[in-house]
């Protein structure tokens, strides 16, 4: 086979205390996961059902990376999340069987032009301009679950320049991680390499170039990042 022009390296994450890489198929998110940010953004009702969109691949950024600030947008806004690492495949799994398909566990960021998210929202299209941009979806090292073990009890916290911003008990999310598997395998067939950010609790803010951005969960390797002005991009997978 002869390609026309060098085809991209394979984007992937580090897993923590290994020398081993996971490498990424695609990125879901979940919107609206968590009733105070519902209620911090003014919208949706806490008893819908989960919805999903996606990131593109190469949108995943590493602990560490410099991530321009980007274009086309004036509100630059951060999302700490639970990030789920898919290991093995599934399509219409019961939240039983759900858990079988996890890999392991990494705090993420869903970066958001919220300014473009609220455009699409107005017209009614779809959240892409807002959402799906380069270096947007910041990933920390995996953590297997079989080292995690659920993460019961465990905590989602996120600052800036060392202030908190955001801090949340997981089991504040509307729906757990085996109830979001269960619903996104019923669109999608999941399979290994997969990552799920699992949705933001309220505290979401702005960011400007200099900004150190850092969330962690509890028991998982934290997730560090530094906005740059636009024009800088983010380190290699």
């Amino acid at each position: 086979m002869t390609f026309l022009f060098t085809p991209p390296a394979v984007v992937s994450v580090p897993v923590a205390g290994t020398a081993g890489r996971f490498p990424v198929r695609r990125v879901y998110c979940v919107g609206r996961n968590y009733v105070d940010h519902i209620q911090e953004m003014r919208e949706g009702n806490e008893r819908d059902d989960p919805f999903f969109f996606q990131k593109p691949t190469d949108a995943v950024a590493g602990d560490g990376a410099l991530v321009p600030y980007p274009t086309r947008t004036a509100d630059f806004q951060f999302e700490g999340e639970l990030v789920v690492a898919i290991g093995a495949e599934g399509v219409n799994v019961t939240t039983e069987q759900s858990m079988e398909l996890v890999f392991g566990y990494a705090a993420g960021i869903d970066l958001t032009r919220r300014d473009r998210q609220r455009d699409c929202r107005e017209r009614q299209i779809s959240w892409e301009a807002g959402k799906s941009f380069d270096a947007s979806a910041p990933c920390g090292p995996i953590t297997p679950r079989t080292q995690t073990g659920d993460l019961a009890g465990a905590e989602l916290r996120l600052a800036v320049n060392g202030e908190v911003h955001q801090r949340t008990p997981l089991a504040l999310m509307i729906w757990n991680v085996a109830e979001i598997i269960a619903h996104l395998s019923t669109d999608y067939r999941l399979r290994p390499g997969d990552l799920i950010y699992t949705g933001t609790p309220a505290g979401v803010g702005a960011l400007v170039p200099g900004d150190v951005v850092r969330a962690e969960v509890d028991g998982l390797a934290p997730l560090s990042v530094t906005i740059t002005e636009n024009g800088n991009s983010h380190d290699d997978h």
